[in-house]
């Protein structure tokens, strides 16, 4: 195989595939390398049957819809990836030197290889009860007790649907509280509502080992055994680099993943890394915007993507909502603000819905000022949130975002509501 191309990808994961279809529409030949399946991790053994599992009443149903939807949505980038102007090459892309790899040139390459689960390098951590969410979305029997050391967002919501199953969930976090990147007063009331659902949290507590079906850690000076029939380490995600990477020149770390700048270029020019392999923002549409972006700067088009507003949500049940800086950093950052509060019990779309657990809380520049952050706790905190987004990057305040007229009776009304 040897020919050129405008364009080469390597992945087709959220980031390459969205990337190489924008690229093709814009008339660029695009060579996509993948030697799995299109569709990343996001849509393969992440986000989507994540998401199948969160929306289905039990768990016999959702090992049943996970793989219809998988391949429903599956067919649909395969289809996308046969626009004329894309050549789908189905196996792993090698560099051979910056401008070729596996015998395909081109002046421009992005790298969007995406990410694999970080292990715990602890004893035990390699037995048959022991997996990352890829495998524990592959069982076929519901374990009756679950225990999953780590408390971010895959914890999270994998704690909430498998409690909702029937599992005796346990969650060992290391950390004081869950979900670091959410703010605390929405972390805390979302881990203090799956307490009462009877969900199990050993905070400050470090793992040691794993001995069989037992997990051994320590908290506050004693050491504590949990009993579990599969345990879940959702310690985080890792890049996925690759020693061929060294072939091209551009600087990576196997912890961090590619060095790169503020329009994804990496230290060789026309080489371009986005997505979990960059290190930086690892979200299924952040890897999408920051391929968008790269093509427009391959094409000369300016846009104005704003990469600092970049909301992010967890799927529990009710779910928890972000975009920018928490009400800590802000104190931290020493930046001026003032924060609003509202409540779900208030909302009369909430009492409808029998879905009263909840809260908002805006960040903004003092008196009624620019937008700086949303953090939104209960049902359909994302789209609460998204909304927040489009006045935050277009510079909105908060006087305006009241001043918008919405419709009654909605969830979004939570937003004028804050005081």
């Amino acid at each position: 195989m040897n020919y050129s191309s405008d364009l080469i990808i390597i992945g087709a994961g959220p980031g390459g595939y969205k990337a190489a279809v924008y690229a093709a529409k814009k008339g660029l030949k695009v060579t996509i390398f993948e030697d799995v399946n299109v569709g990343g991790t996001c849509l393969n053994v992440g986000c989507i049957p994540t998401k199948t599992y969160v929306h289905s009443k039990d768990f016999k149903e959702a090992v049943e819809r996970q793989p219809q939807v998988v391949e429903a949505l599956r067919s649909g980038v395969e289809t996308l990836l046969s626009h004329p102007n894309i050549t789908l090459v189905r196996e792993k892309g090698v560099f051979i030197n910056a401008n070729t790899v596996s015998g395909v040139t081109a002046p421009n390459i992005i790298v969007a290889t995406g990410s694999s689960a970080k292990m715990l390098p602890i004893p035990g951590a390699d037995g048959q009860n022991v997996g990352s969410s890829t495998e524990l979305l592959g069982l076929k029997e519901l374990p009756k007790r679950l225990c999953i050391i780590g408390a971010g967002v895959i914890g999270m919501e994998f704690a909430s649907v498998f409690q909702k199953f029937g599992s005796e969930v346990t969650v060992v976090e290391y950390l004081k509280e869950c979900l670091p990147m959410v703010d605390s007063d929405i972390a805390k009331r979302l881990r203090k509502l799956l307490e009462k659902r009877g969900i199990t949290f050993y905070m400050g507590a470090g793992v040691k080992s794993i001995d069989g079906s037992t997990v051994l850690f320590e908290q506050k000076g004693k050491e504590v055994a949990v009993e579990a029939d599969y345990i879940l380490m959702a310690t985080g995600r890792k890049p996925n680099v690759s020693p061929d990477f060294a072939n091209a020149g551009f600087e990576y770390d196997e912890r961090k993943g590619i060095a790169v700048d503020e329009n994804f270029e990496t230290n060789v020019k026309g080489i371009y890394a986005i997505g979990d392999v960059n290190g930086r923002q690892m979200l299924a549409h952040a890897a999408e915007m920051q391929g968008i972006h790269v093509v427009n700067r391959i094409l000369g088009i300016e846009d104005k993507i704003r990469f600092d507003v970049m909301p992010a949500a967890i799927f529990t049940e009710p779910e928890a909502a972000c975009v920018g800086s928490t009400e800590d950093q802000l104190k931290e950052q020493g930046v001026p603000f003032e924060c609003h509060k509202s409540f779900y019990r208030a909302n009369g779309k909430a009492l409808a819905m029998n879905e009263t657990e909840g809260m908002v809380k805006l960040c903004c520049e003092p008196g009624e000022g620019r937008l700086l952050s949303a953090h939104v706790f209960g049902a359909h905190a994302a789209d609460i949130v998204q909304e927040v987004t489009a006045y935050i990057t277009l510079g909105a305040t908060l006087r305006q975002l009241r001043e918008t007229v919405h419709i009654h009776p909605t969830l979004s009304e939570v937003l004028i509501e804050v005081n």
